[in-house]
């Protein structure tokens, strides 16, 4: 009992000691309290801040949609789509990869352009030599370069007809309210060529296949499961990826 008692008493005092050590470093580690409010400003540079970050916020939001529209991004994400189409593959690769493999050939494929844009934009901007107005104008001018490159006469033509605006004499004159829905029409006119091109050999071998199996009699066979080895087959040994990779990057510099 004696032996009992002071185990007893050896767990509680325990216990209050590791208590009060607790309780000791909960009031030692300070918490940080956060405010979001709205004050009275005590000059216009604090107003221009925030008006800064304001902007900064809403250009990250939007920067999905941005990268996806003014880039190479459209035409590519298309051309793979299609090719796990034509192939007959519905969910390989998967649209994690598509959309991934996607994203590296459009920085691949943007890597002149963006130089340009930090080196006559953002880096002086960085290096305070130039106003945030000037390197918007800067970093806007090789964006509306390659889009222009990119974009067919008949829908630059197409979509001043629309907004109204008098064709200018050079077209790096035209609005980019104008020439970014031009370029986007245009990429998506080019990736669903492309498509069409990527169909027509699995196309043929569907139709081969089809024509064996109903001479045969072999009618209740699927001639989807039955072509798909095939299409594989040819894919990999014309080296598709490399031939289908090799053709998008060459279309952007030409």
């Amino acid at each position: 009992m004696k032996m009992k008692n002071r185990i007893d008493k050896f767990i509680t005092v325990l216990f209050f000691i590791i208590l009060n050590i607790v309780s000791k470093s909960e009031t030692m580690i300070p918490i940080p309290k956060i405010d979001i409010g709205v004050g009275v400003a005590s000059g216009p540079e604090e107003v221009v801040t925030s008006l800064q970050i304001l902007m900064l916020l809403t250009v990250l939001t939007l920067a999905p949609a941005i990268i996806m529209m003014t880039t190479s991004f459209i035409r590519t994400i298309i051309v793979l789509h299609f090719v796990r189409q034509a192939i007959g593959v519905q969910q390989l690769p998967p649209n994690q990869i598509l959309i991934g493999l996607a994203l590296f050939l459009t920085f691949f494929i943007m890597q002149p352009t963006i130089n340009q844009m930090m080196e006559t934009g953002v880096t002086p901007y960085l290096d305070k030599k130039i106003s945030q107005e000037e390197m918007f104008r800067n970093v806007e001018i090789p964006l509306k370069t390659f889009m222009l490159k990119q974009t067919k006469i008949k829908d630059l033509e197409l979509f001043l007809k629309i907004s109204k605006v008098k064709p200018p004499k050079n077209r790096r004159e035209i609005p980019l309210s104008v020439v970014l829905p031009a370029f986007v029409v245009s990429e998506l006119t080019r990736g669903f060529q492309v498509g069409i091109i990527l169909f027509i050999p699995f196309i043929i071998i569907d139709m081969i296949v089809a024509t064996v199996l109903m001479s045969l009699g072999m009618m209740m066979l699927p001639p989807a499961m039955i072509s798909l080895p095939f299409k594989l087959l040819l894919f990999v040994m014309v080296d598709g990826w490399s031939l289908i990779i090799e053709s998008l990057v060459l279309s952007f510099q030409t």
